[in-house]
């Protein structure tokens, strides 16, 4: 408490951010701890639905995970899948590795995918797919777009 005024502070996390309310009122206020209380989670509620609606915005911005796994896998510095396989849509596709189509009902399980992705060797040591995640060519957030795009196909 100050000399001038009162404060009524929270600590609370949403969805992994950290934040501190600090409600200031002027020390002629004599309010009880009620609606102390109640100006705190107006305040959160406030602070909550702006974090929500700007999280909202950004994905929007980003484009899907498909869509976004889609570039990747496109892009000739980044995953560069069209250099071995043939995909929809593709351009200068090449024809080492299966065509990617039917992808769901050949990887029932969306992990075994991504860990293909992620490293080929280890289902098939003489595989000649790079092993994207495990030598850090794409990241992790990488791979899980690119599954995503490649398991949509």
């Amino acid at each position: 408490m100050t000399p001038q005024s009162e404060k009524n502070n929270g600590d609370q996390v949403l969805a992994g951010f950290e934040f501190q309310v600090t409600i200031t009122f002027p020390k002629e206020y004599h309010m009880n701890q009620s609606y102390r209380k109640l100006a705190g989670v107006v305040a959160i509620a406030t602070v909550s639905a702006g974090l929500l609606f700007t999280s909202s915005a950004a994905i929007a911005a980003e484009g899907s995970a498909v869509e976004q796994g889609k570039k990747i896998a496109f892009d000739r510095k980044k995953g560069n899948c069209l250099t071995c396989h043939q995909i929809e849509g593709g351009t200068l596709t090449g024809n080492i590795a299966p065509p990617l189509v039917a992808m769901q009902a050949r990887f029932p399980d969306k992990a075994k995918l991504r860990m293909q992705i992620w490293d080929s060797t280890a289902a098939n040591p003489h595989s000649i797919m790079p092993p994207f995640g495990k030598h850090k060519i794409l990241t992790d957030k990488e791979v899980d777009l690119v599954t995503e795009y490649v398991h949509s196909l």
